[in-house]
C-alpha cells in the first residue's frame, strides 16, 4: 500500500456553475504525483496542489513521445456516496500500454489507491447534475533530460481531475460520422491498442477534415485494405444487424475499451446476440440498404454511448434510426448510467465506493 503524502492548498477554487460544464477545461485544487527512477523503483508518492510541470527542454517525452494516459470518472450516488466504475481495469489496461511502450509496470492496487486517495480529498467537485462527472485523468510521462532514442531512465505518474459534462455537445442525441478513406491511424503491431498520445496525433488531420465538413467524429477503416471497420477516434463502435450487434474484434489496432467490455457482458446477459469479429464498411452499406442496419452506436468512458445517426462513406450518407437514438441504445446508456451512479443494481462487482 503506497504511503501517499498529502499537501493542501492555501486557497481553494471557486467551482463551476455545474449546469454550464464543458469537457475538460476546468481542473480541480489537487494533484497526484509519483516518481520513477531505475533501480529505485516507483517511489515518493504524493498528492500536491494543482500546479505547472517543470521539465528540462531535453526532456525524453517532448521528443520521442514516450507517455500514456488513461480515463476514468467519479460519479456522486445517493447518500454522498462516491462511485469508481471498473477502475482496477482501467489499471491493467495501462500496464498493457506501458509494455508496450517500455514504461515501467505500477500495480494496480497502488494505481486504483491513488486514484481513490485523491477523488475522496477531491469529492466536493463531483457534480452530481444529470450527465454530469468528475473525469479522472492518469497519465506517465518520460523525464530523462536526454536526446537520444531509447527508454527513459526516469518517470513521473500523475493524476489530474476536472469535473465535466456531456463530451460532445449532442449528449445523449445521435452524432454524425465520416468514414475516413484517405488517412490511417493505426496497424497491427503497431500501437493501436494501447493510450498513448500518439495515436490521437495520428488521428488530428482526419477529425478536423470531418468537423470542417460538419461531423463530429471519424469511423476508421483498417490501414491496409481499407475496409474493414476499426474504431471511432475517441470510442469503440457497435452495429446492430438485423436482430445482432456486431464489434470489431481485438486483433492489436483497437483500444480495448472497458465500456466496450461492459456492454459486451450487458447484452449477453440480455440474451441479445452479440459478436466480436470483422465487419467491413461493405458488409454495413449492405445492411443499411437492405433495410437490416437497425442501430449504430460508438462506446468510451468519455461519452459512456454515444448513438450514431448519421455514416459518410465517399458521399453516400445513411441515415440510421431516422436519426434518433435507438432503442437498444437507450436501454445501454441508462443502465450503465444507473450502475455508475448506484441507481441500478450492481450484478457485475463493477462498482468501487471510495
Amino acid at each position: 500500500m503506497l504511503n501517499i503524502k498529502v499537501e493542501k492548498i492555501a486557497v481553494p477554487k471557486s467551482k463551476p456553475d455545474v449546469n454550464n460544464l464543458a469537457f475538460g477545461t476546468i481542473f480541480t485544487d489537487h494533484m497526484f504525483v509519483m516518481d520513477y527512477t531505475e533501480g529505485e523503483g516507483w517511489h515518493d508518492p504524493r498528492i500536491i496542489p494543482y500546479q505547472p510541470i517543470t521539465l528540462e527542454p531535453s526532456a525524453m517525452v517532448f521528443h520521442y513521445g514516450q507517455e500514456m494516459f488513461e480515463g476514468m470518472k467519479a460519479y456522486k450516488a445517493k447518500e454522498d456516496r462516491v462511485l469508481l466504475f471498473r477502475p482496477e481495469m482501467n489499471a491493467k489496461r495501462t500496464n498493457v500500454t506501458n509494455e508496450r511502450i517500455c514504461i515501467p509496470q505500477i500495480p494496480v492496487k497502488d494505481m486504483v489507491q491513488a486514484a481513490k486517495t485523491l477523488v475522496n480529498l477531491e469529492k466536493d467537485w463531483i457534480p452530481d447534475s444529470p450527465g454530469t462527472s468528475l473525469y479522472i485523468r492518469p497519465f506517465i510521462i518520460a523525464t530523462d533530460p536526454y536526446v537520444g532514442v531509447r527508454p527513459s531512465n526516469t518517470y513521473k505518474f500523475m493524476i489530474i481531475l476536472c469535473p465535466v459534462g456531456a463530451y460532445y455537445k449532442e449528449g445523449i442525441n445521435p452524432v454524425k460520422i465520416w468514414v475516413e478513406t484517405e488517412y490511417v491511424r493505426a496497424v497491427k503491431g503497431g500501437v493501436g491498442f494501447a493510450k498513448t498520445g500518439g495515436n490521437y496525433a495520428a488521428s488530428l488531420k482526419a477529425q478536423k477534415l470531418a468537423k470542417e465538413k460538419g461531423y463530429t467524429q471519424v469511423l476508421w477503416l483498417d490501414g491496409i485494405e481499407r475496409k474493414n471497420i476499426e474504431e471511432v477516434g475517441t470510442m469503440n463502435v457497435f452495429f446492430k444487424i438485423d436482430g445482432e450487434v456486431i464489434t470489431p474484434s481485438l486483433e492489436g489496432s483497437i483500444l480495448p475499451g472497458i465500456t466496450r467490455d461492459s456492454v459486451i457482458q450487458l447484452l449477453e446477459s440480455w440474451d441479445i446476440p452479440v459478436k466480436e469479429r470483422k465487419l467491413t464498411i461493405d458488409e454495413v452499406i449492405s445492411a443499411y440498404e437492405n433495410g437490416l442496419l437497425e442501430e449504430a452506436f460508438g462506446t468510451g468512458t468519455a461519452a459512456v454511448i454515444s448513438p450514431i445517426g448519421e455514416l459518410n462513406y465517399k458521399g453516400k450518407i445513411m441515415i440510421m434510426n431516422d436519426g434518433k437514438i435507438g432503442d437498444l441504445s437507450n436501454r445501454l446508456y441508462k443502465t450503465i448510467s444507473g450502475i455508475q451512479r448506484g441507481d441500478i443494481e450492481d450484478s457485475f462487482g463493477w462498482i468501487v465506493e471510495v
